[in-house]
């Protein structure tokens, strides 16, 4: 009810801001006015997908958060919020919901579950931010809006890192190429604090010419409840992503994590994971693209438990995927994605109860942003 509320209260300002974004149109000076701080956005990505072999239950795959319904016409994400920035103060609030947010925030409050963002910040002097609050994570290529990926369905990779984070972060522009960032955070994707230790994150972004991007991500900190024995855990996130003309992109993704083993265990449980990602933009209206990708982690750490036994199994997980956008105008995008993954052992579960190693899907959505 709090989250239909605030909805209804989002959507009754839309208007007031089309008259105003109307008023400053028709102003003689409105070529040389200031830009508008406050400004509104929103996402609706409504989605079906098909699996084979067929599950037992609409449920995709567990390790699957993002249109992991399947054989049912559903929401993945609608997204709705608000933003302010001026030159020295800025913040944001946004709301979701859909089939993504009950998978991905189930851990979290029902009072905070459908909260996309909701950060506030200022400038303490010139080329540096700090915010508080929650924001988008500072790990991995790919975001929780599906518009802004260049495949319909998220990575191994992305899937089983963070998408959301709360916290504090300090954002310094060392140069126009260059942006440096410290972050102290809750957790490892959690918005309520999990137990009494901080995490700590790093990130650099350097735009090394208008072809090429570089992008180091570090995260440290111990992820278990507080009833149970402290595991640290380091993540690396890097990525490269490269356009040697304007029609191609090109992206490499490598993640590796560490976490301390079970009691009376030494050494580590190191998960990492890959990815090959390539677009073409045939025109304004279509694309293409593919990725390939791994996912291996010792004893299942992170993909299938944050506190793995050493007699758990590993898991080693490959597949690829090929993704068709049609975008008939710039607030609407079509799209159709196949992907196949492969299993080194029985992962995916038939109808019939059984697991096998093979597993492939059809993801077709159609999203409206403004």
């Amino acid at each position: 009810m709090k989250f239909q509320l605030l909805l209804f209260g989002f959507l009754s300002l839309l208007p007031m801001k089309l008259v105003l974004a109307q008023t400053s149109v028709a102003a003689p000076d409105s070529a040389h006015s200031a830009p508008n701080p406050l400004t509104f956005y929103g996402f609706l990505d409504a989605y079906h997908g098909y699996d084979v072999p067929q599950p037992p239950t609409p449920d995709r795959p567990s390790f699957l958060y993002s249109h992991d319904r399947q054989n049912e016409f559903a929401v993945n994400n609608a997204l709705l919020g608000v933003r302010y920035q001026n030159l020295r103060v800025r913040g944001a609030f946004g709301l979701h919901a859909g089939t993504y947010v009950a998978a991905n925030y189930a851990a979290e409050d029902p009072v905070l579950k459908h909260i996309y963002e909701a950060y506030a910040g200022f400038r303490p002097f010139e080329h540096a931010w700090i915010d508080a609050g929650i924001f988008t994570s500072h790990l991995g290529f790919e975001s929780a809006v599906s518009k802004d990926n260049w495949t319909l369905t998220r990575s191994l990779m992305a899937e089983n890192s963070p998408y959301y984070e709360a916290g504090v972060r300090f954002t310094y522009e060392f140069a126009p190429q260059l942006t440096l960032t410290g972050l102290v955070l809750n957790g490892w994707q959690n918005i309520r604090e999990n137990n009494r230790s901080k995490a700590f994150g790093t990130q650099v972004q350097w735009q090394i010419n208008d072809k090429l991007l570089l992008n180091s991500s570090t995260f440290l900190g111990n992820e278990q409840p507080t009833d149970s024995v402290r595991r640290p855990r380091f993540f690396h996130d890097f990525y490269l992503r490269y356009t040697p003309i304007s029609q191609v992109s090109l992206a490499v993704v490598f993640d590796v994590g560490k976490q301390e083993k079970a009691p009376q265990s030494t050494g580590y449980d190191t998960w990492h994971t890959a990815a090959i990602l390539a677009r073409y933009q045939f025109n304004d209206a279509w694309a293409m693209a593919a990725r390939a990708e791994y996912y291996a982690a010792a004893h299942g750490v992170i993909i299938a438990s944050i506190a793995p036994a050493p007699t758990d199994s590993d898991v080693l997980v490959a597949g690829g995927s090929l993704n068709l956008d049609y975008a008939p105008s710039p607030q609407v995008l079509v799209r159709l994605e196949g992907r196949t993954l492969q299993a080194a052992d029985p992962t995916f579960l038939r109808s019939s109860k059984r697991l096998v190693s093979g597993y492939a899907n059809l993801t077709s959505s159609i999203a409206i942003s403004f």
